[in-house]
């Protein structure tokens, strides 16, 4: 297939496609048939301004994805294609397109591309059902925190010991020495 030669103005759309496929961190290929414009206008609304949702011509997305580089795709083709390129977080991303596929069964996730390789529809839903990267990183800076509070009180430890154990003795010795008056 990528040895047949294609019109050129379809050569601007397959290198288009290409470029997307290269900048973008995931793709996440869906089936859109049976939605309206508005409910496509809706969910282009909800990817946000880092996903763009692209519907293209199967044999042009196939070739565009071979010219990436991109293997493992080709059963995915079939049917209505939508192509939901995501450049910023794809988690986000990804709870975008579960959340209206709920929604909306019409839409269906067939599966995509994260990092170059293949992913199934399942693997694209275990992504949707990871937390945002701000909320893994406040966890991770939590973490971080309360080990360095708690290398802090073990350090801090023998010094407030040593000084609870003068201030016992200081009160032993005056006790004795009351006693003793």
């Amino acid at each position: 297939m990528a040895d047949k030669p294609i019109r050129a103005d379809k050569a601007t759309a397959v290198a288009e496609l290409t470029e997307n496929f290269r900048s973008s961190g995931a793709t996440v290929l869906t089936e859109y048939r049976g939605l309206t414009v508005s409910q496509l206008t809706q969910l282009r609304r909800t990817l946000g301004a880092d996903t763009s949702y692209t519907v293209a011509k199967n044999t042009l997305a196939k070739r565009a994805a071979t010219d990436a580089g991109i293997t493992g795709l080709d059963e995915l083709f079939t049917g209505p294609t939508a192509l939901t390129f995501v450049s910023g977080d794809v988690v986000e991303a990804a709870k975008g397109l579960r959340d209206f596929a709920k929604a909306n069964p019409k839409l269906v996730i067939k599966g995509g591309v994260f990092e170059g390789k293949a992913i199934s529809a399942a693997e694209v839903t275990k992504l949707a059902d990871l937390e945002s990267r701000e909320v893994l990183l406040a966890k991770l800076a939590g973490a971080m925190k309360g080990n360095l509070s708690k290398a802090a009180a073990l350090f801090q430890a023998p010094l407030s010991k040593t000084a609870r154990l003068a201030a016992a003795l200081q009160d032993k010795r005056e006790k004795e020495g009351a006693e003793a008056a």
